[in-house]
Formats: C-alpha cells, sequence, structure tokens
C-alpha cells in the first residue's frame, strides 16, 4: 500500500488535500492522471447503466437542498456512527472499527452492545488511555445558506446523492413520462464527517458516489426479485468486463437483517480484497417505497404512479445499485499494480486495461537531438492524438527509460519512431515500432494502420 500511495503522488494520480498547509485529514486530490483515470471509470459506467439500456434516465441534482429534504428521509436524526472518546485526550474514534481492531466483529451490534463489549474486555484508545461511552454522532456537515445564521437556514452538504433523484422523481414523470420500471442515474459528490478517515482514498469525507435509483412495481414480487438480481448481475460485469477486475478478489455478501440500512429490506454488498483488507466495494438495496413515501408525506406532494395499462394508482418501490468512484478508483489502481522482476531489475507496472489506462499511447523519436525524427514523430503523436485525445508525447532520457515511465502510469502501448521509419531500410518505410507493456514484446506496425490496432484494443 505504501509503495502505491507513493506511485500516485510521485506520477500524478492523488494529492494529499491542502498538502502545502500540511493537508486536510479525509480530503484528497486527484492530479492529471487520477482525473484521466476516473473520467475513464465514469464514461464506462455511464456507458453501461444509461448509454446502453433504455430504461435509465441521468440527473444532476443539487449539493444544498432544502433542510426538509434531509429530516424526511430521516439522515437528520438517523444518518451516523458509533463513536467513543478518549477521556483523556479527547480524540474520537469509531467504537465498530476499534472493535475490529482487537479481533472483535462489531457486525449486528448495538450501541449498547459496543458499549458494553468496550467495558467489558477494558479497551482502550490507540494512545492507551480509558474511552467514555458509546454514542451516536451525526455525520453531515451543516451550514447556513444567506446571510443569516438562525433554524431556517440551516442546511447541509449531501451525504449521498439519492435524496436528489427522489425528490425529482415528479418532475421527471412529469416532463418524460417513462413507464415502470425504469431508472434515474447521478454521478456527483458527497460528503461525510467520518469520525476517522483512514485507508487512503477509501474512507474519506469528501467523495463521488454512482448510483441508481430503479423504480419498480411491487405487486409482482418474484419480477422485482429478477430486477434486483439483474442488477446485481450487472454490476459483477461492470466490475469484471469493464473494469477488468481480479474475480478472485470479489466477495458478494448477503446482508444481516441487524446490519442493513433502515430503508433496507434486503442489501447485498461487493467486498474487494484492498492491500489492507477485504473491504465493501459497493451495494445493492432494496429500498421498498421507504423515501417516496417519505416525502410524500412531509412534503405533501403526490410521488405516485399511474399505470395507464392496469388504471392502478401505487408509489413505485426503488431498487438502489450505489458505487462510490473513489473505492472503485482504488480498486483499479491496486489490482493493476505489480512490480516486476527483469534480469535483476524491478520495475513498477500498472496493467490497467487500455480503456482505463490514462494514455491509451505514448509516441517517441528513438532520439531527441535528431530533427527528422522528432518532426515525424510529432506527425504521428498529432494525428493519434486528434482521434483518440489520450496520447502523450515523451522524450526525456533514453528509451529504456521511457518505457519505465510509461509503464509506470499504466500506458498500454509505446510507439517509437526510427530511422526505419524515414527509409533508412527501404522495406519498413513509414512504419513505427510498438511495444506491448505488459509483455515486452516489440512488433513494426504501418502508421495508417495504428489508428485501427489501438481502437480494437479498446474495444477488448
Amino acid at each position: 500500500m505504501e509503495h502505491l500511495i507513493s506511485l500516485c503522488k510521485r506520477r500524478g494520480f492523488v494529492f494529499q488535500g491542502s498538502e502545502i498547509y500540511g493537508g486536510l485529514a479525509g480530503t484528497w486530490d486527484y492530479g492529471p492522471l487520477g482525473v484521466a483515470l476516473k473520467k475513464n471509470i465514469e464514461a464506462l459506467w455511464w456507458k453501461r447503466f444509461v448509454l446502453d439500456r433504455e430504461d435509465m434516465f441521468g440527473i444532476d441534482a443539487a449539493i444544498l437542498m432544502n433542510q426538509n429534504v434531509w429530516k424526511a428521509s430521516g439522515h437528520v436524526g438517523g444518518f451516523s456512527d458509533p463513536l467513543v472518546e478518549d477521556l483523556t485526550t479527547k480524540k474520537r474514534f469509531r467504537a465498530d472499527h476499534l472493535l475490529e481492531t482487537n479481533a472483535i466483529d462489531p457486525r449486528g451490534m448495538t450501541l449498547a452492545d459496543m458499549d458494553a463489549v468496550i467495558k467489558k474486555e477494558g479497551l482502550k484508545s490507540p494512545d492507551g488511555n480509558a474511552l467514555g461511552d458509546v454514542r451516536q454522532f451525526n455525520m453531515m456537515f451543516q451550514t447556513n445558506i444567506g446571510a443569516t445564521e438562525d433554524e431556517s437556514s440551516v442546511s447541509y452538504l449531501r451525504p449521498e446523492t439519492a435524496q436528489g433523484m427522489f425528490v425529482n422523481f415528479k418532475n421527471v414523470m412529469d416532463s418524460l413520462h417513462p413507464k415502470l420500471p425504469f431508472g434515474l442515474a447521478q454521478i456527483g459528490k458527497a460528503f461525510r464527517n467520518e469520525i476517522a478517515p483512514r485507508d487512503f482514498i477509501f474512507r474519506v469525507r469528501e467523495l463521488e458516489q454512482m448510483e441508481i435509483e430503479y423504480f419498480v412495481n411491487p405487486s409482482d414480487a418474484s419480477a422485482v426479485d429478477s430486477i434486483f438480481n439483474a442488477l446485481y448481475d450487472q454490476q459483477y460485469q461492470f466490475l469484471t468486463e469493464d473494469l477488468k477486475l481480479s474475480t478472485t478478489k470479489i466477495h458478494k455478501i448477503e446482508i444481516d437483517a441487524n446490519d442493513r440500512a433502515h430503508y433496507s429490506s434486503r442489501s447485498v454488498d461487493v467486498e474487494f480484497d484492498f492491500p489492507f483488507g477485504q473491504k465493501e466495494l459497493l451495494g445493492l438495496a432494496y429500498r421498498t417505497d421507504y423515501d417516496l413515501k417519505a416525502h410524500m408525506n412531509a412534503s405533501g406532494v403526490d410521488l405516485s404512479y399511474f399505470d395507464e395499462e392496469t388504471k392502478e394508482r401505487f408509489v413505485p418501490h426503488c431498487i438502489e445499485p450505489t458505487f462510490g468512484l473513489g473505492r472503485l478508483f482504488l480498486a483499479v489502481l491496486s489490482d493493476a499494480y505489480a512490480e516486476v522482476g527483469v534480469e535483476g531489475d524491478t520495475r513498477t507496472v500498472l496493467k490497467l486495461a487500455p480503456a482505463l489506462a490514462p494514455f491509451k499511447a505514448c509516441v517517441s523519436p528513438l532520439l531527441k537531438n535528431k530533427p527528422e525524427l522528432v518532426a515525424k514523430g510529432r506527425e504521428v503523436f498529432m494525428n493519434l492524438k486528434k482521434k483518440f485525445g489520450a496520447i502523450s508525447w515523451d522524450d526525456n532520457g533514453n528509451i529504456g527509460k521511457r518505457y519505465r515511465r510509461q509503464d509506470e502510469i499504466g500506458t498500454p502501448y509505446c510507439i517509437v519512431v526510427d530511422f526505419d521509419t524515414l527509409g533508412e531500410n527501404a522495406e519498413l518505410l513509414n512504419t513505427v515500432t510498438i511495444r506491448d507493456r505488459d509483455t515486452g514484446t516489440q512488433e513494426r506496425i504501418a502508421i495508417s494502420e495504428l489508428e485501427t490496432f489501438i481502437q480494437s484494443k479498446l474495444e477488448l
């Protein structure tokens, strides 16, 4: 994990937030290569779950919402984590994490259960001090709207993107008139005042979610069950076919009733083998009609659905596939990271799928001090960049150093313009050497065939 974090900073994937001022816990900035990788993950997700389907519609709701949204949804009263305080230093810790650190499984435990175990086992804080009672800690960031600061001006940074879709259900119905079943999809920021951010970008205070609220008719339980299972299958396909994650590191976990969120009647998590252990990667929850009914009751606005065929009116149920973009990013990086030994030397390689790699290929002249090679190389580079966008140029150092540099950032192919390209060998005129990142093998290919070659690799 230390090597991966070092790579992220050194090569411009992830930086500590506010680093020049000593940082800010739980915040991270994505550098140029990190943004590129993140956008590629988003694009693959949007393609699979929205563009390739006829029953999904995109939405982008505001981060700040009327405080009554969060009261109705139950977040003001119940969006919390178990907190325990060091009585000496006043530092605060997640009680469930403290139990895990001491090899005690907290799943299914109430606050009282955790408190009893901590006291029975005589557990101390990480600083070795006595702990106070376990209590709930609300994780929402509160702010005020406008110039005044009173109860009426209170708002919150949203802790999830889901509620923006629920409160826009009627707007979508009135504007597009979709037929059930259909889904709303959103990619956006969420904010959680985590007691103890940890594990790099895994648990943070500012995150990005990719969520779907899929609305169904609850009258046919078997149909709802089939849709739930189909959405899980699509989540799995996204992980294994689009992100190319190792199947052996993916685990399906059916969540016990005691551990499910208050709105869920069934939850299935996907856990992944991160370098720091098997942890939650994404989830699928059957939220029933909890949210729509809660907002109907609180707002007085009818959020029911009228079925023109059956002439029935009812409140739809909702199935929610939810993805944390940062966790997917970390899973992709950790799964792709490899240290490869070659003739007694060790090189770092990010074995990213071409569709995910920040750069699809790198173009280099064999020698940077030969103007004719540089000119031809720039021509090849610009033609490919116009087609694919994510093409890099590298003429710094010798060719071996360039290969290592590109391996480390996950570039799948390095293209080299040499003297044969210019006609030193008539049979190889207008061909280049292309090197495969993972195998190290090289082949000659005509410049005219480069676009087709790269495109074919992106579609694998």
